[in-house]
């Protein structure tokens, strides 16, 4: 018998002395136990399928020797009972245990030996997928926060806005400027949900059995993924998805260099499916969904033209071989697959395979809401966090990332910890940029680029920062690859790993389509800009606002001071009157404060040592603000000074006459 019944299945009694025995205690337990609830329908379920496969006639068959072996509990005429009351009446008034042996003792009585072996391997595929749930709700059901702290899962899950289109290019709303759409996909996008993916309508009706799920950095891919790997769980009786499989990238750079099989690497990540049979893995009924979570950490070659063949999932071949057969579809005929990356990745698929392609876009404002609501147990907080955001539009629109969610609320948090429900909040969007920076440099250094040392980072992002302020200054916001020649960037190809761009494709003319980049926001783009600014003067000497060098003395150059460079980036900013810099001298000022400069230390070369910079700023901005007539841009200003937390400064610098 099979140990998943004579494990948790006692001997039945009789519907009467099973009643009468069971205490309300018990009762109680049982009504609260889903273990039992959940083992109940997968049983009931794979009786009913082996019953359905008997003919009208044979199942009448069936009934009657119910009718003659057990007149105690099958006491009515059997031409009346259907197959879900027929099923419904031998669970009522057996064990699960004896209707899974009843029903295999009658069925061998009428000659029916391979229905006998058809239940068996249901109810023996139901064990392994219980125990493989158990499992994966172990690992999926807690997720760990930027901060660290790991909570469930579904205390800070909140729905994201998956579209069923592709390339719909990066998220362009601006508190400033409006850009205008950078020639993406202009279809208007339908809405699904992670439950969506699992329905026998949306799997038949795209014809398709592979899936690429893109987004950018930080939008909620791996939450989306999480959110698939539980809603199987809870939906586990369910008939079209029989096992799913999560194969994230970073697990499985373990096997690098090792000789395995398909079905080993299954079950060296999944120990609990060691019961499932080889056919199991080619059997039309038993349908397998993998979850290759995280492409773009993938470092090997994905080649699908000289990548040998491979369509046995029990033949070993080293790991390379096996994820590109899987992307190709060729393992597992009745195989599933869905695939997670950022978006510049997806040209890795085939261009002869038909796949559908999904996009997460994070969160829209009332989810954004619910997510802190979530995270901050007291409402108060929540409250206050919300608040917060809505108080600066750039914080709220940039709140469409998850991620950018997450490291607002750890911040928050920290604050509320240390100071109390009602302590101010940080007044400087410089600094939560700056930790999301940080975030994605992390995260591409630990699965990506390991190598990369903190000269390196600090070399790319001075060159992406230059681009970033030469294309801001013309008012562009696509790159192109003219831009990245102009700016010393020889490896286009790494910049989108890092996760500040993203790459789209667009469709300029009829059957032609072009790879684009840009930063995955314009407000990233004017961070980079000012990051740029701030590091070539402090590491370099130079005003990046200056075409030439001034103040030629005896031969000798002077250096800029901080205060000129200052000037001249306000004195810039108010001649475009469209606002294309308002959000980057809020940076560049923001950048000024002396704990966003300890966040940056490690891309200045030497200590900074500029003790009134402070204050010469406050100071410059206040008397621009007195001289400017054009209200835009003197609101930009006082932004400026919350950046520096210097509302009420009023120190005097030279700069009061500048």
């Amino acid at each position: 018998h099979s140990f998943f019944f004579r494990y948790y299945v006692d001997q039945a009694l009789s519907p009467a002395q099973s009643y009468s025995t069971m205490t309300s205690e018990e009762s109680d337990k049982m009504e609260e136990d889903d273990t039992s609830s959940t083992r109940c329908k997968q049983v009931m379920s794979a009786i009913s399928k082996t019953l359905g496969k008997l003919s009208e006639f044979e199942l009448m068959g069936f009934q009657r020797k119910l009718w003659k072996y057990y007149p105690q509990s099958f006491n009515t005429p059997p031409q009346n009972t259907d197959l879900v009351d027929l099923v419904d009446r031998l669970l009522e008034c057996y064990s699960l245990e004896n209707s899974f042996q009843i029903t295999k003792t009658v069925l061998a009585e009428m000659g029916k030996k391979k229905l006998v072996e058809y239940v068996d391997t249901l109810c023996l595929r139901n064990e392994v997928r219980y125990e493989l749930a158990e499992c994966l709700k172990q690992k999926y059901g807690e997720c760990e926060d930027y901060g660290g702290e790991k909570r469930p899962f579904d205390d800070v899950h909140t729905t994201l806005k998956i579209v069923s289109t592709c390339d719909n290019g990066p998220n362009i709303e601006h508190e400033v400027m409006k850009i205008g759409k950078l020639d993406s996909n202009q279809e208007a996008p339908k809405e699904i949900s992670t439950a969506d993916i699992l329905t026998p309508n949306y799997l038949e009706t795209s014809s398709s059995r592979f899936i690429l799920l893109t987004g950018v950095a930080g939008s909620g891919k791996s939450m989306a993924v999480r959110r698939l790997v539980l809603d199987w769980i809870e939906e586990r009786a369910h008939e079209h998805v029989t096992f799913l499989f999560p194969l994230p990238f970073r697990e499985l750079k373990q096997f690098e260099g090792e000789k395995l099989s398909l079905v080993g690497l299954v079950k060296k990540l999944y120990p609990a499916t060691e019961k499932l049979r080889d056919g199991d893995y080619r059997c039309d009924e038993c349908q397998m969904m993998f979850v290759l979570d995280g492409l773009d950490e993938y470092h090997w070659k994905i080649d699908f033209e000289n990548t040998e063949l491979m369509t046995d999932p029990t033949d070993t071949r080293n790991l390379n071989v096996i994820v590109v057969n899987l992307m190709r579809a060729r393992l597992l005929y009745r195989g599933l697959f869905l695939v997670t990356t950022r978006p510049y990745v997806h040209a890795c698929v085939p261009w002869d395979m038909h796949y559908n392609e999904i996009e997460v876009l994070g969160f829209r404002d009332t989810q954004r809401d619910e997510y802190f609501q979530k995270r901050f147990k007291d409402s108060n907080q929540a409250a206050r966090v919300i608040d917060y955001i809505n108080s600066t539009k750039t914080l709220r629109i940039m709140c469409h990332l998850p991620l950018f969610c997450s490291i607002v609320a750890d911040e928050c948090q920290h604050v509320f910890k240390e100071k109390g429900t009602h302590a101010e909040l940080p007044n400087s969007i410089t600094y939560m940029y700056t930790k999301l920076l940080f975030a994605l440099l992390r995260q591409n250094r630990k699965w990506r680029a390991p190598e990369n040392s903190v000269d390196k980072e600090r070399d790319f992002l001075i060159k992406l920062g230059k681009l970033a302020f030469s294309m801001l200054e013309r008012g562009q916001y696509k790159i192109t690859q003219t831009n990245w020649k102009e700016n010393g960037i020889n490896d286009p190809e790494a910049v989108p790993y890092t996760g500040l761009c993203t790459q789209y494709v667009t469709k300029p003319y009829v059957l032609v389509n072009e790879n684009v980049l840009s930063f995955i926001h314009p407000t990233m783009q004017e961070y980079l800009a000012a990051l740029y600014a701030m590091l070539t003067f402090a590491n370099l000497g130079k005003n990046v606002f200056e075409e030439k060098p001034k103040n030629k003395v005896k031969g000798m150059f002077r250096g800029p001071t901080p205060s000129e460079m200052y000037k001249n980036a306000v004195d810039r900013s108010l001649q475009c009157e469209d606002g294309r810099l308002d959000i980057f001298l809020r940076f560049l000022f923001g950048m000024t404060l002396k704990t966003n400069q300890e966040l940056l230390q490690p891309f200045f070369t030497s200590p900074l040592k500029w003790p009134t910079a402070t204050g010469d700023a406050a100071a410059l901005i206040r008397k621009r603000m007195k001289d400017s007539q054009n209200p835009e841009r003197n609101r930009n200003l006082h932004c400026c000074l919350k950046e520096l937390g210097s509302q009420s400064l009023g120190s005097v610098s030279s700069l009061t006459d500048c």
